[in-house]
């Protein structure tokens, strides 16, 4: 007996046959049915790990059993197949809860692909275990959202501002699903120069243009099997959004100098923190574009929305960051806390990450107090000791422009620690000393705020 069960819905006894062998290759049984209310009989009666339906049945459509499965059985994947080239179809399947679809001429290797994924899902999948940190009801909720994302192989848009955690949402979807076992590949589509862009995601043949000294895979290639997350995708420019388009689509991309195209099999998930939906309206993003990665929308929230949720994520990145510094991990005082929850971060869940890594390092006593944070808000006291450096002074202030605020706080800590090398003349030992912080913790920073070329 073989070890899954499928169900095939299609009108067309030769499609049927054609499923059911392709199938049975697979090792995979199959029950067959020409209608919705067969379909429905067989459900009730048998438990299947995949069901393949038709779009077009005699007595409904394929959106009917799609919706009626999702109710009913709602951890059977159930894939769609529909005619070549009726993209509104297939995305209104995936909106209405399909795992996946094919289109009509059916590609066996296509089909396989599918197959195998979905019988992943029935399975359980590969989750890694990794999840948000939170326990605010929006935090909740995108946990249980994320989960049930995972699921499926509909493209995800995840909005929200910068520093929200939208890769690690991409990341946990890729996780928990069925195609943990192969890559996850994030692009940050704002970082790759224009002309350089195609050639990035499709790949390129040698000799194709200057500099093109070997064959390169494309990061779609690199990602088959598993999932491409196109990070600030409103930054791509609109001739590369048509061939973008086209390559979701059709599961193809022909790399630069090419003439044969390539199958890829990928799940796309996109974020930004722009308004897509504006630079539609605005002519800046293409509507068809937009329309095929917008299947569903999972917004991430900014950590204001979830104040009490800071003194969690306080204790996970005091850990972490020490652990990566080497140094024992510091006590985060009232003072502090208290100033962490009442800050707005413009720069959400990242700036927090930030500021106590730069604490973490100049605390002294082993304790952040709230002076150590040096939030935008206030500068630090000046300690009363003479033995250890006062803060810098930063001319302008702190800027209001959250894009503008790392810079800022950066400069703050680069004063600092320079004050201090050089009250020792560049004795890292001795400014360590003087800083309240490891010798260890100093060259970390001096590393990672490229000082030494003051020395």
């Amino acid at each position: 007996m073989a070890a899954h069960h499928a169900l095939i819905v299609d009108d067309e006894p030769d499609i049927r046959e054609l499923l059911a062998i392709t199938l049975a290759r697979m090792d995979i049984d199959c029950t067959t049915a020409a209608d919705v209310a067969e379909a429905k009989r067989h459900l009730a009666e048998s438990d299947f790990d995949i069901c393949l339906t038709d779009m077009k049945l005699p007595d409904g459509n394929g959106l009917d059993l799609v919706t009626y499965i999702t109710q009913t059985k709602p951890k059977l994947p159930v894939a769609v197949i529909t005619a070549h080239g009726n993209m509104e179809s297939a995305i209104h399947a995936l909106k209405s809860g399909a795992f996946d679809f094919v289109n009509k001429p059916l590609d066996i290797n296509d089909l396989r692909n599918l197959v195998s994924q979905a019988i992943k899902v029935k399975d359980g999948g590969d989750g890694s275990g990794k999840t948000l940190i939170g326990r605010a009801p929006n935090i909740e909720e995108l946990r249980e959202k994320i989960s049930k994302l995972a699921r499926s192989q509909a493209p995800v848009y995840i909005a929200g501002e910068s520093g929200t955690g939208k890769e690690l949402v991409a990341r946990l979807i890729h996780e928990q699903g069925p195609r943990s076992t192969h890559e996850f590949v994030p692009v940050n589509c704002g970082a790759i120069p224009q002309e350089l862009i195609e050639s990035e995601l499709f790949g390129h043949t040698k000799g194709s243009f200057t500099g093109a000294t070997a064959d390169k895979p494309g990061l779609f290639q690199v990602a088959h099997g598993g999932t491409l997350f196109l990070d600030e995708i409103a930054e791509l420019p609109l001739q590369m959004q048509v061939k973008l388009l086209r390559a979701i689509q059709e599961k193809r991309v022909r790399p630069v100098g090419a003439q044969q195209e390539l199958v890829v099999d990928c799940r796309i998930l996109s974020a930004t923190h722009k308004n897509l939906a504006e630079m539609v309206d605005a002519g800046t993003f293409r509507q068809d574009l937009f329309y095929r990665i917008n299947v569903i929308e999972l917004r991430v929230p900014p950590l204001r929305e979830r104040p009490d949720d800071v003194e969690l994520l306080v204790d996970h990145f005091v850990s972490i960051l020490s652990d990566r510094l080497g140094m024992p991990a510091p006590t985060v005082d009232q003072s502090a806390l208290d100033a962490l929850k009442q800050h707005r971060f413009p720069g959400n869940v990242r700036e927090l990450e930030n500021i106590l890594e730069r604490a973490i390092t100049l605390c002294e006593n082993d304790t952040v107090t709230a002076d150590d944070l040096i939030l935008p808000s206030a500068e630090p006291q000046a300690s009363p000791s003479s033995e250890t450096v006062a803060p810098a002074a930063v001319a302008d202030g702190p800027p209001e422009d959250a894009s503008e605020l790392q810079s800022y706080l950066d400069n703050v800590e680069r004063e600092r620690i320079l004050q201090a090398l050089e009250q020792t003349r560049w004795n890292k030992t001795k400014a360590a000393k003087l800083l309240g912080i490891s010798f260890r913790a100093l060259r970390y920073r001096v590393e990672k705020l490229e000082l030494e070329k003051h020395s």
